[in-house]
């Protein structure tokens, strides 16, 4: 690589332990921000699941655990366990292989954890605490180590989730968390959100004596909406601002560490903590942008900056329209359509139009370094192919904890899937969201199906996409328009029988997500047959049409120089030979019709 030599060593450290694929985005509607009051809690989890150590892949990157509530007695203690995708090896002799079963530390536990469901992070407890996260680039990613780094962001997350029941609880315990125990591995940006009330909270390792780690908070206010996407996102920090919270630590370590001068009067979180975009220009800040922009269009948003640490975004936004269950789940569905960076524009989205590229070396998660210029990458949608699963959870004070929290999941990439509803009460998940590996193709899994479709729509995504979004509208608009029948029975369980209204909602959840997976494969075998070959193929009427290309591909990629005459050096040898889609009837030699007509 040109110039590894040069590069400072924690970025030099950093390179070499993050893993390949990282990049979510996630984002927090607050009530008074949505239609009907629920707070939205969106995560994409946009990771290969390949971070690599001792030569083992977590494979966990599309399934899914409910763990119950459970009491614990006075003495018990809650095990730590090494996360091998967070970027920080671990500093230690592992005990075998298998990092996954790497314990870092104990602390003590509580009398009584709550029941929650989590994947690679935690998601929606029984209480409606939701969380959201993101992955960020820091100046140093340290190691995990025992006794002095023991907890990453995706332990914290769960943590969070198993003990807290409000956003700033969860947030005030994470910050306790790493200052007690330490912080290893990436950058993170966590979101918590209750049924009235927001918070996030951002966190990094690094200090100077390689113990603690440094975090900042700030709530979200109440009628608007954040978004982060692979950068931290709060700034300047005040101690006469009620809204925010941070490690106490910050600025006299910064100084120690040359990052800041004193004298400045305030701290800038992520200027001074984080080295600012993702990947490459714009990786991070256009889908801030993009998102902004789609809810809040008044305010007129460039989506072109003027550096990595642009203050061009504000924190957060009053969205010009309140924001629907709907419009929340279709914030994940886009390729920056109709925009600048739109990635189905031509000539790059090829003949149909397809939003997904084939990654080369420089589009990678390296992070960019001073006076590095990189050669170019595509635009980093909000849906992308590698993303294993997002959602969008839901919470509702007017309704019981166990009907009012939501998490609406989908797998594989946002725009090519289907969402399907997992209450917060429920007491087990369906057995294809259970398990699952990018790395064994198993349809019957929840994974796969959804990723098979995907990668077949592909070839044709013009004209498969429209199909797969009917589909997704006929389904999850079924979902929601029966959501409040669904919860009034729920409800007047509940008034009598709590746990008749949990099992009620676990059945439902279990057999709506298996509709669902159902009908996406009958979608998927549809979609093979009616496009197989490249052509359409009408399977009520038994006929075959050729789609062929549109009439600019078939410019651009010189078809016309093609076999259409048999003096083909004469036809080569003509300037400015253009497709026009037609049939000429002539007399005489060819050649001398086509220049005859090129003028």
């Amino acid at each position: 690589m040109i110039g590894y030599k040069i590069l400072p060593l924690f970025l030099l450290v950093l390179l070499i332990c993050i893993p390949s694929a990282y990049g979510c985005t996630t984002f927090v509607v607050t009530g008074d921000a949505s239609e009907d009051g629920s707070v939205f809690v969106g995560h994409s989890n946009d990771g290969l699941g390949s971070g690599l150590v001792y030569n083992r892949i977590r494979e966990d990157m599309v399934s899914f655990r409910h763990i119950p509530a459970k009491d614990h007695p006075e003495t018990a203690t809650r095990q730590v366990i090494y996360d091998p995708n967070s970027g920080g090896e671990f500093l230690g002799d592992a005990p075998s292989n298998d990092t996954q079963s790497i314990v870092l530390g104990e602390i003590p536990e509580v009398n009584h954890t709550y029941a929650y469901i989590t994947g690679s992070y935690g998601m929606i407890n029984e209480h409606q605490l939701m969380s959201g996260e993101c992955t960020d680039y820091a100046k140093i990613h340290p190691g995990a180590e025992k006794g002095k780094r023991i907890f990453y962001s995706s332990e914290l997350s769960n943590i969070a989730l198993e003990r807290c029941t409000k956003a700033k609880e969860a947030v005030m315990l994470i910050g306790e968390l790493i200052d007690t125990y330490g912080y290893y591995g990436t950058g993170e940006t966590l979101i918590f959100a209750d049924p009235s009330d927001a918070w996030v909270i951002e966190m990094c390792g690094g200090t100077p004596d390689g113990t603690g780690g440094y975090w900042a908070a700030e709530q979200i206010k109440q009628g608007e909406i954040f978004v982060a996407a692979n950068e931290f996102r709060i700034r300047d920090l005040s101690a006469d601002n009620p809204g925010q919270i941070y490690s106490g630590n910050l600025k006299e370590d910064a100084e120690k560490m040359g990052w800041l001068n004193l004298s400045d009067g305030f701290l800038d979180w992520a200027k001074t903590f984080g080295i600012g975009e993702y990947s490459h220009p714009y990786y991070s800040q256009a889908r801030v942008w993009r998102i902004f922009d789609r809810l809040a269009p008044s305010l007129g948003l460039s989506p072109y900056i003027e550096g990595p640490f642009s203050k061009a975004y504000p924190f957060s936004i009053k969205p010009d329209t309140p924001v629907n269950l709907t419009n929340a789940l279709s914030i994940y569905r886009d390729h920056y359509e109709g925009t600048v960076f739109d990635l189905t524009a031509t000539p790059a989205g090829g003949p149909f139009g397809d939003p997904y590229r084939v990654w080369g070396q420089f589009d990678s998660h390296d992070a960019p370094y001073e006076g590095e210029l990189k050669p170019g990458s595509w635009s980093r949608p909000i849906s992308t192919d590698p993303c294993g699963y997002s959602y969008v959870c839901q919470g509702r004070s007017t309704l019981p904890d166990p009907i009012g929290g939501v998490c609406w999941l989908g797998l594989s990439s946002p725009s090519e899937t289907c969402y399907v509803p997992f209450y917060a009460g429920i007491s087990h998940l369906p057995l294809p969201y259970t398990h699952g590996s990018h790395w064994e193709f198993d349809l019957n899994t929840a994974f796969w199906p959804y990723e098979l479709l995907q990668n077949y729509a592909r070839l044709m995504y013009s004209y498969m996409s429209p199909d797969i979004k009917a589909e997704q509208d006929r389904i999850e608009g079924k979902e929601i328009a029966t959501q409040s029948e669904i919860e009034a029975e729920a409800l007047a369980r509940y008034n009598t029988d709590e746990s008749s209204a949990r099992e009620y909602l676990t059945a439902y959840t279990n057999e709506t997500a298996i509709n669902a997976l159902e009908d996406w494969k009958a979608l998927m075998g549809r979609m093979i047959v009616t496009y197989r070959n490249g052509n359409y193929n009408d399977v009520q009427n038994r006929t075959i049409s050729n789609i062929g290309y549109p009439d600019w591909w078939y410019e651009y990629a010189r078809y016309q120089y093609g076999p259409r005459v048999y003096d083909m050096e004469g036809l080569r040898e003509t300037p400015d030979v253009k497709y026009v889609g037609e049939v000429a009837n002539i007399t005489g030699d060819p050649i001398t019709y086509i220049r005859e007509y090129q003028t």
